[in-house]
């Protein structure tokens, strides 16, 4: 295959857009409307729907980056209100008494890049899911470890119904807790055209996710690249864990790419009130190990995902709830 992909060096970093509380005021009385006990789900995801939730910057800010990922492939948003915020649940699926300001917030992003899904086995399909370290999977490469470094990856890379968009939006922060991103147009220059060819041929399979069921026995997905599309402007996949080569040229490209993407990360420590919106075909993303105290003071999340139109998943969809079966 001859390919020419772009090699002009960038110098990435994330774009941060500040909004004050005055950006706010019809996003919280929208969603003092929202009757008590209401839940996450396609009544929020109407409220979020309207075009008073998103101040008109934010809003633009969203469609520049749905035009041109840019050379960071993510946005930040700082200061986005959040409410009271209660202790940290002990688990991801606790009950919770707050506000649905985040969650409205988080939706309202998500209807403006595109649709917001759930993923059956990630928190029951929740539109909006809690991220908060739980003592039982704390040295896993899953969204609730904290011992481990969380290892570069697409959102489920492994899934033929995977997201374009990741939204992460900080409740509660930990100065210990880096998110570390890293977006191709950073790491082309440093692959140089060779390997950018092995990556763009079909010579790699992915293993399921253990949060979506996988298990070392399972058969692992099918031949893909991790580049494709325009070599100009190409998208990526790759899962440090989970994806490998098929064959020594392919596992030497994978162990550049993974060697490349390290040195190349940016590090941000997200505070409360800060929403990050990562462009899953441009950007790749993970985390730094930290101290999880499990008494109600810990880091908190919440996450969302966004597919461009949801016909593709509409045999694997029941509503917004993707439930794709692997075997």
């Amino acid at each position: 295959m001859s390919l020419t992909f772009a090699t002009h060096r960038v110098h990435p970093w994330v774009p941060e857009l500040e909004t004050g509380p005055g950006q706010w005021t019809a996003t919280r009385e929208l969603t003092r409307r929202l009757p008590a006990g209401t839940q996450v789900d396609e009544s929020v995801v109407t409220v979020a729907e309207s075009d008073r939730i998103l101040p008109p910057a934010v809003r633009d800010a969203l469609a520049g980056l749905a035009f041109d990922a840019g050379p960071a492939g993510s946005l930040l948003i700082r200061r986005c209100p959040t409410g009271a915020v209660p202790f940290t649940p002990s688990t991801t699926t606790a009950a919770i008494t707050k506000t649905l300001l985040s969650e409205v917030i988080l939706l309202a992003v998500a209807r403006h890049l595109g649709q917001p899904v759930g993923y059956r086995p990630e928190h029951g399909g929740a539109l909006v899911q809690n991220l908060l370290p739980v003592r039982a999977t704390a040295a896993t490469q899953t969204s609730t470890s904290s011992s481990v470094d969380l290892e570069f990856h697409t959102e489920a890379a492994f899934h033929p119904h995977r997201p374009h968009y990741l939204l992460l939006s900080c409740l509660r922060s930990d100065p210990g807790a880096q998110t570390y991103l890293c977006s191709l147009r950073a790491v082309l220059p440093d692959l140089g055209p060779e390997i950018c060819c092995v990556l763009a041929e079909p010579r790699f399979r992915t293993r399921v996710d253990e949060s979506f069921g996988g298990t070392p026995e399972m058969a692992p997905g099918p031949l893909v690249p991790v580049l494709s599309g325009d070599p100009e402007a190409p998208t990526m996949v790759f899962d440090a864990e989970l994806m490998f080569g098929v064959d020594p040229v392919a596992v030497d490209a994978l162990d550049r790419l993974r060697s490349v993407a390290l040195a190349s990360r940016i590090a941000l420590v997200l505070e409360a009130g800060d929403l990050l919106v990562v462009d899953n075909h441009a950007c790749i993303h993970g985390r730094s190990s930290f101290k999880a105290r499990y008494d109600g003071t810990d880091r908190w999340l919440q996450r969302s995902f966004v597919v461009d139109d949801l016909a593709p998943s509409a045999a694997d969809r029941i509503g917004r709830i993707i439930d794709t079966r692997f075997t």
